[in-house]
């Protein structure tokens, strides 16, 4: 099924808009934006659509040791001078550029949905007949190209392009984009850096760019001397590689927990270690090999041992000691599952890894912890300036459904069908949320909200569609709703409490 294309966009002339980001929310968003009549490219800087449901067998780039706080856009290919606009630089491929340029996003081998399809899509297109609650990967990503392809977003894509800076520069009424291209040459690749302008920016990049290492005391020892014993999930693949091993999981959400029962059947031993997080899953529910453990406090290296004269079947030559007093001295090799940081390094001047976010202003964005997304109302609009967007900020959610949601919202209002409140309204609103919430991740958790939070920008965008006599935006329907409830009621409770019968 798919939608046809709503009225024509009232008073305001249609403008050009950037998307950064080819997942789901980048995707349905564009979709949105050229069904409501208006001009829009959208930026991937890898070579298709999918985002973190796309697979490449080639492993993430590893973080740093620890990485605890959001770092600058800098790598081997930014780190030189900014060449002249529409330069063209040609590298030599001795190190991988392509995994620089994109690196690999956090899909491994066997990844599923844990989100039912009924509430997990794009009012743009349904799943086919008879396509189950839970699927993989291949599926998943699938769905997101047939999106992209029936609703035309395929022909305003550029691929291979990564968004270096993003920026509106004083007196300017528009947005600069600062973009690099690879492409592949016969001497390795070519890099094609150019600046284009923008009357609005939707950044759809995800939560899944930055991995989170906490600072343990003696981990950045053991990943230097045991780099391959050690990795954050963002980097697994597959099972097979833990073959007959000890791992120990460093994290209690859900990756740890999918990851645990991918090792069942291939690792001897399992010890997944909780700080007794507030989303952590219910111990009950991980796999007979898999023994919870407290929070490790450090690691430690006994001898002068590296990688090098360490036997495959050799567990690392050291300790993980845990707050509790207890020591494990097995391990062969350690899983990092701790999450990521939100990170928009692109945006100039917004982010900061000094700023705590108790000292956010009133126009930074991200801060040092990396736990929130500062001054955006309903976590979409950025408050000083609402021609800059954001889709995808909420955590614990419908993911496709609320996307699509927010990125219909926002073709509303950049077609001129809804209006968006002052400046000092929507002020007032953030720091009334701030105060009920409070700072932190949990700011932009919808597991308790998402029906409230969507039904309150419902009101606010049908008020306007009913002003001006155009068709009111319609949101999920009954059937969402239904298998809403149902999941809310089984699926999270099953997964918090340990109760394997709501799990069935």
């Amino acid at each position: 099924m798919t939608v046809p294309s709503p009225e024509a966009p009232s008073a305001s002339p249609a403008k050009r808009v950037a998307v950064v980001g080819a997942g789901i929310s980048g995707v349905t968003t564009t979709s949105h934006l050229l069904r409501y009549g208006i001009d829009v490219v959208l930026f991937e800087r890898s070579n298709a659509t999918g985002g973190v449901w796309h697979f490449d067998p080639r492993p993430s780039l590893e973080p740093r040791y620890p990485n605890d706080r959001p770092a600058p856009l800098e790598d081997e290919l930014t780190k030189a001078r900014w060449p002249e606009k529409d330069e063209v630089e040609v590298l030599c491929d001795e190190v991988e550029i392509s995994v620089l340029h994109a690196p690999p996003g956090p899909c491994y081998k066997g990844l599923k949905t844990n989100i039912p399809t009924t509430i997990m899509r794009s009012t743009l297109l349904s799943w086919p007949g008879g396509t189950p609650e839970h699927f993989g990967h291949y599926d998943v990503e699938n769905y997101i190209h047939e999106l992209s392809s029936l609703t035309g977003v395929d022909s305003v894509i550029e691929y291979n392009t990564r968004v270096e800076e993003i920026v509106k520069r004083p007196g300017s009424a528009k947005w600069t984009l600062r973009t690099s291209t690879l492409h592949p040459v016969d001497r390795g690749y070519s890099l094609h850096q150019k600046e284009q302008l923008f009357d609005s920016v939707v950044v759809a990049t995800g939560h899944y760019q930055e991995p989170y290492v906490p600072d343990i005391k003696g981990l950045d020892t053991w990943k230097s001397k045991f780099p391959e014993r050690i990795m954050h999930s963002k980097c697994y693949r597959s099972p097979e590689q833990f073959q007959d091993q000890n791992v120990l999981l460093i994290g209690a959400a859900v990756s740890s927990w999918d990851i645990a029962h991918q090792l069942d059947g291939f690792a001897s031993k399992i010890y997944r270690s909780s700080r007794g997080g507030l989303f952590d899953i219910n111990e009950s529910l991980l796999p007979a090999i898999a023994e919870p453990v407290g929070e490790v406090e450090s690691f430690n290296v006994s001898g002068n041992v590296d990688l090098a004269s360490l036997k495959e079947d050799q567990p690392i030559p050291g300790t993980a000691v845990l707050k509790d007093g207890r020591i494990l001295s097995d391990i062969h090799s350690v899983i990092v599952a701790t999450g990521y940081l939100m990170t928009y390094p692109f945006l100039t001047g917004m982010q900061s890894s000094t700023v705590s976010r108790e000292e956010a202003d009133d126009r930074i964005v991200i801060t040092s912890e990396g736990g929130m997304a500062h001054n955006l109302h309903k976590d979409i609009f950025y408050i000083p300036d609402p021609s800059l967007c954001f889709v995808g900020v909420p955590f614990h959610c419908s993911t496709f459904s609320l996307f699509d949601f927010q990125g219909e919202v926002i073709a509303r209002v950049f077609s001129g069908q809804a209006k968006l409140p002052s400046e000092s309204k929507m002020r007032d609103e953030y720091q009334q949320r701030k105060e009920t919430r409070g700072l932190g991740r949990n700011f932009h958790s919808l597991l308790h909200d998402e029906v409230p939070y969507m039904e309150e920008i419902l009101s606010w965008v049908n008020e306007d569609a009913e002003k001006v006599g155009i068709r009111s935006m319609a949101g999920v329907d009954t059937n969402w709703h239904v298998s809403y409830k149902k999941f809310k009621s089984t699926a999270i409770d099953g997964l918090q409490k340990g109760d394997k019968e709501k799990l069935k």
